[in-house]
């Protein structure tokens, strides 16, 4: 994975100081997460047993986690039983590599993609255009980031902070075949683009595909979508490729009757998806290459804390909720996963070396608010505030903190700094001044009472 994503220059609070001045964006994202946030809780709520449900989700990622190397050989035994070939890529280089040298042993030029996070976080596109090899989003939202030479913004409405008006604009300018007098009404855009992408998936030989879930008990591969774009990518192509990341597993067919209740209900706000595709192995006219991509993931899975990021299946709920993404948009994470979890996911996968990176654990005002919604129980305020220990601290900050160890530490020294710091409070300045003034940017520095609450304590009782 790339030190940054959608080229961002700072680190997240520069990026979101410049987010947040954009009124549009704010409004878009605001209309757009409230009305996925009400139909969320309208059909979560039909059911007594969601919190049944969702400790079962999360039991079975959590097993599939503990027994990961066994569960993936044997995916991979049921994957080449059904005719399949498995390729094991250890990170975004090596998957790349496999992909570009796939589709050219075909001889061609062109592929159609079904959305695939896994595909973006490793840059496949960008890899393939080098060898020559363009690829087409299918996916209505990709297709309007794509044509826009824009970047997505969220998990599962990628050009969410784009309104009817803009994509109209993108369409006309940048979709040759789009109608002249196309205008900005959902239908009228939706026929634009089905009419686009039907020569493209007629003419295309290869397919480049994700995958929701595996079930390594059958070697089958999972997609939900909403369009049907998956559905024709899946089946047309003589050559169809799958990246999915390792953390996507289910161990059995009986599990992922769970996880199609969780998943359409805390994504879309739907009790059922629109499309769910399933395919086992190579078929008939069809050659299958399921590529399997750590890039990271081993690593997070070592961590007894950050681990719990894998039981992710990517519904998006917890941005929807989220203040800070809400103001912020997707852009201002500079990675593909954006939102609460990329705030948790996106250190653990690439490091904190970066600003950009090391500044992700702080995205968050740990309201709890994605917690609460996470359809598989990912404590994502704990995993933060475990993140925050571990991103470099500057000389000053961690002074800073040994000082204040040593007074808490001990009792009759924190009465001491407390009586003090009542004395001086007039001259305590309201910004912090030098490598100091960083936290006082983003907060207001509390009032010093004058008398402490252990000597007011005292006195009251000695009265």
């Amino acid at each position: 994975m790339s030190a940054t994503f959608l080229g961002m220059p700072g680190n997240f609070p520069e990026n979101s100081a410049l987010a947040v001045q954009d009124s549009q964006l704010r409004y878009n994202l605001r209309k757009a997460t409230h009305t996925i946030r009400g139909k969320r809780a309208g059909v979560v709520g039909e059911l007594p047993d969601w919190e049944q449900l969702r400790a079962a989700g999360k039991a079975i990622k959590d097993e599939t986690l503990r027994h990961l190397d066994r569960y993936l050989l044997q995916l991979e035994e049921a994957v080449t039983r059904a005719g399949g070939t498995v390729h094991w890529a250890r990170d975004a280089g090596e998957a790349n590599r496999i992909v570009t040298g796939l589709v050219k042993a075909t001889g061609e030029t062109e592929v159609v993609k079904v959305k695939s996070m896994a595909t973006q976080e490793i840059g496949l596109n960008e890899a393939l255009a080098e060898q020559g090899v363009t690829a087409y989003e299918t996916d209505l939202a990709e297709l309007i980031v794509q044509l826009g030479d824009d970047f997505p913004s969220h998990i599962l409405v990628p050009a969410i902070h784009r309104n009817r008006a803009e994509i109209r604009e993108i369409f006309l300018d940048r979709m040759g075949d789009a109608p002249p007098g196309l205008t900005d009404e959902p239908a009228a855009l939706a026929e634009a683009a089905r009419l686009h992408l039907r020569e493209r998936f007629l003419r295309s030989k290869v397919a480049i595909s994700g995958a929701n879930f595996m079930v390594a008990e059958t070697g089958t591969l999972v997609v939900l979508e909403s369009e049907g774009n998956g559905r024709m990518c899946l089946t047309l192509p003589e050559t169809l490729i799958s990246v999915v990341g390792i953390e996507k597993l289910l161990p059995s067919w009986r599990d992922l009757e769970v996880f199609l209740q969780l998943l359409p209900r805390s994504s879309t706000g739907e009790r059922m998806n629109p499309y769910t595709s399933m395919w086992t192995g190579s078929v008939e006219g069809q050659a299958f290459h399921l590529v399997l991509l750590d890039n990271g993931r081993t690593g997070v899975l070592a961590d007894e804390v950050g681990r719990q990021a894998l039981r992710c299946i990517r519904c998006s709920a917890c941005l929807n909720v989220c203040p800070v993404y809400e103001r912020v948009g997707g852009h201002a994470y500079g990675s593909v996963y954006p939102g609460p979890i990329g705030a948790i996911l996106t250190p653990q996968l690439r490091g904190m070396s970066s600003a950009l990176d090391a500044s992700l654990p702080y995205a968050s005002s740990l309201c709890g608010a994605c917690f609460e919604v996470c359809p598989v129980a990912i404590d994502i305020p704990e995993v933060l505030v475990d993140l925050r220990a571990k991103a470099p601290h500057g000389p000053a900050e961690r002074a800073g903190m040994r000082v204040a160890g040593w007074i808490l530490n001990d009792h009759v020294r924190l009465a001491k700094a407390q009586r003090l710091a009542g004395r001086l409070r007039k001259l305590v300045p309201r910004r912090l001044p030098g490598p100091l003034s960083a936290w006082t940017d983003t907060r207001d520095l509390p009032e010093i009472p004058a008398e402490s609450f252990r000597d007011w304590w005292e006195r009251d009782e000695r009265a």
